[in-house]
């Protein structure tokens, strides 16, 4: 599909094509598919322990002092005092009750969720190997076979997981043809990078602005 205005002058266009199928033998013993990467979750996991682990200390410091007949700590003495007296509905309490329920909902988040959504999977061909590709380096890839095509100027290119954007800039030729080319090979750059789920290609190409 393309649409052109004559006030702007540009050309646009959205590619769909289907990724080449992996050959034969290839993939992880089913369909050669291969699911997103999980994040290790190294900070949210560290942050985490440490709390817990500072509060149990604190808490079981204050219990042995008690046990050893000293008094207790004045915090806890405290926050004892007012989980005694404040009623349900108070204002506090509700404070502290949802912040406890929004920080359990984030960690059960991260915990489901794959995450490194920079990291895009490639396609499997052995059950025991599994290859990703970062997408600032598929959008690099892509940027450079841009630059390849007659009468682009420049070229922006960025990567999701499920669509690839590319804006040009033309100086010359018909920015029809210089979209078509630039449709089939960006639409070849896609397949060759060997993404197990290769995303959509869209390409809207433009003249420079005119300076003055």
């Amino acid at each position: 599909m393309s649409a052109r205005s004559p006030e702007l002058d540009q050309s646009a266009s959205a590619a769909a094509y289907e990724p080449v199928p992996p050959s034969d033998g290839a993939g992880d013993g089913k369909d050669g598919k291969a699911g997103r990467f999980w994040s290790a979750r190294r900070v949210p996991a560290a942050l985490t322990a440490l709390a817990v682990l500072g509060a149990a200390g604190l808490l079981l410091y204050d219990l042995a002092a008690v046990r050893a007949d000293r008094p207790a700590m004045q915090w806890r003495r405290s926050l004892a005092r007012e989980l005694a007296e404040r009623p349900l509905d108070d204002t506090w309490v509700l404070a502290g009750a949802a912040a406890a329920i929004a920080l359990g909902l984030w960690l059960l988040v991260l915990a489901v969720t794959p995450g490194l959504r920079r990291i895009l999977p490639m396609r499997r061909r052995t059950a025991d190997v599994r290859a990703g590709l970062d997408r600032r380096a598929a959008a690099l890839v892509l940027r450079d076979r841009a630059m390849e095509v007659a009468g682009v100027q420049s070229a922006r290119v960025k990567v999701g997981r499920s669509k690839a954007a590319v804006r040009a800039v033309s100086h010359f030729r018909e920015l029809d043809e210089v979209r078509a080319d630039l449709d089939a090979a960006l639409g070849a750059g896609l397949r060759e990078l060997g993404l197990a789920r290769a995303p959509r290609l869209s390409v809207h190409v433009g003249r420079p602005a005119k300076k003055g």
